[in-house]
């Protein structure tokens, strides 16, 4: 398992010993002396050597060279990125280092401007997968892989401005918790998402909310089995109820005595999901021990918000269940009392997502009295038909909070990009004749993301006083058949005003007052440093 670290400066070091990787686009590279590089490459690497290794490298879209014996490599990044894209370059920074890791203790310049150090140093995470049960050795004595403890040092050369040489980042201890922190989570978050259900069911993720609540002082409310239908968790329960491990939701809550707002972070954690009744098909059924992405963000996203400092009251909020086939799993044609008090017909039970997240918002607002209520899920297949890989689809009731969701996306690198918000436009497709509503559209071709974060919204009330944001990121919540921990830098950023890191503050474009945006724009620009954003 590989552990990220962080240093200010950057650090003597022999290749041989310790392999190293520069990353950065080319123009940047460009501005790296020899005389700040040397002490990572000395002995093994000339100044000759550098710079012809630099000059040769022609990224299309990316390049990288080898300066010693693949123990010292340089690699560049994409000379342009579109506006919808990250400055950070931060998904070609994950796949270069994957591509060239030693496996081994090793270490990682990475050449950027200092706004881009945080999606940078998240991104180098994002390339060390902690989960495997690879063996060694031939049968009958095989056995399981022993696990290496490896350390990756992550130094920065910092380029500001058009001209200058690239000089040693200046990280406080501050930065450095940040930065390490935020990487543990992106890890621990890939490792839920990882590990299949016959391992992470139910009852063992509930095992680890408790573990990281035990790590930050706080007792952990969990209402599971029987008793969520006794209290009239209608969604959750209906869900989970046919597994052999009982759904659970868990609540983890951060009370400051500096809070001025109350806010929750509700994820779905759907730890396999068959479809139910309406199962899926042989093909579409492998990878669904994925769907827990959205609680195992927002698990990994309250770890790093509490342990930096938080100011406000943040509840984490995990829906976890199993989509299970059996004989009390729901039928098509079942009524569920939701939490909130609405009816569903179930006219799919693989749309079961929505149904345990409408318990969590629901929970949120009766129960926690949330100001702002942000749910995040692996919730539709059209995701990534609608917005890609890379981008997660998003949705708020409010202009401006839609709008600093696709900023702290691109700063982040945990990219998103907004949904249609029309509800009376979408709604209507999940009327019911017997109950409030159904729980699967009439209309697939009628914007299904958006229609399924408005089943949820439903839940809180069209009408809902306080502030609410769906993330739906099935697509990028893994890449090939890897989980990225997505969503615990895009959380921590887009909350970093109301944390006492200088760095989230820094990376986070918006303060939490009233009104819209301060120069009354809808923060489309990109490429610039934005202004501030006010949010309501």
């Amino acid at each position: 398992m590989a552990t990220v670290l962080f240093s200010a400066g950057l650090a003597t070091s022999d290749p041989v010993t310790s392999p190293i990787m520069v990353v950065g686009q080319v123009k940047h590279l460009n501005r790296v002396n020899w005389d700040t590089i040397k002490v990572k490459l000395e002995p093994r690497v000339t100044k000759e050597l550098w710079t012809t290794g630099v000059s040769s490298l022609s990224p299309s879209p990316t390049d990288s060279v080898s300066l010693y014996m693949n123990l010292a490599t340089v690699a560049a990044l994409p000379a342009k990125v579109s506006r919808h894209n990250t400055q950070s370059r931060a998904h070609s920074i994950t796949k270069i280092i994957k591509s060239l890791t030693a496996g081994a203790n090793e270490s990682v310049v990475v050449v950027c401007s200092s706004q881009d150090m945080y999606a940078s140093g998240c991104a180098v995470a994002r390339a060390y997968s902690a989960y495997s049960r690879k063996t060694v050795g031939e049968p009958p004595n095989a056995q399981a892989r022993p696990v290496r403890e490896v350390q990756v040092k992550v130094e920065f050369l910092v380029v500001d401005g058009e001209n200058g040489p690239a000089r040693p980042a200046s990280l406080s201890d501050g930065d450095r918790q940040a930065l390490e922190t935020s990487c543990e989570a992106i890890q621990l978050a890939a490792r839920l998402v990882d590990t299949p259900c016959n391992e992470m069911n139910t009852t063992a993720f509930v095992e680890e909310a408790v573990k990281v609540a035990t790590e930050l002082g706080i007792v952990p409310t969990i209402i599971r089995g029987e008793e969520l239908r006794d209290r009239g968790f209608g969604g959750l329960y209906g869900v989970g109820k046919a597994s052999t491990h009982p759904p659970a939701l868990v609540v983890l809550s951060h009370k400051p005595a500096t809070s001025t707002k109350a806010i929750a972070w509700v994820g779905k954690g759907i730890v396999y999901d068959t479809g139910g009744l309406s199962i899926k098909g042989k093909t579409a059924m492998p990878g669904m021990k994925r769907d827990c992405g959205g609680a195992a963000a927002v698990l990994g996203a309250f770890s790093v918000a509490v342990r930096n400092g938080f100011t406000d009251t943040l509840h984490c909020i995990l829906c976890l269940a199993e989509n299970s086939v059996g004989p009390l799993a729901t039928r098509p044609d079942d009524i569920h009392t939701l939490y909130s008090g609405k009816t569903v017909e179930i006219n799919n039970t693989d749309a079961e997502g929505r149904l345990v997240l409408a318990d969590g918002v629901a929970y949120a607002a009766k129960d926690l009295s949330c100001d702002i209520v942000l749910d995040m899920a692996t919730l539709t297949g059209a995701q990534g038909i609608a917005t890609g890989r890379f981008h997660a689809s998003h949705m708020s009731n409010t202009h401006s909070w839609e709008t600093a969701v696709s900023s702290a996306g691109r700063i982040s690198g945990d990219l998103s990009f907004p949904a249609v918000f029309c509800p009376e436009l979408q709604f209507p497709e999940f009327t019911s004749a017997v109950a409030d509503m159904k729980n699967s559209v009439a209309d697939r071709n009628n914007a299904q993301p958006s229609c399924a974060g408005l089943f949820i919204f439903a839940n809180l009330g069209f009408e809902f006083p306080g502030v609410w944001m769906h993330v739906d990121m099935a697509a990028p919540a893994c890449s090939g058949e890897r989980a990225t921990g997505y969503g615990v830098s895009l959380l921590n950023t887009l909350f970093g005003s109301a944390s006492k890191c200088d760095m989230f503050q820094a990376a986070s474009q918006v303060t939490h007052g009233n009104g819209m945006l301060e120069d009354g724009s809808d923060g489309a620009s990109q490429g610039v440093q934005m202004k501030k954003m006010k949010l309501k």
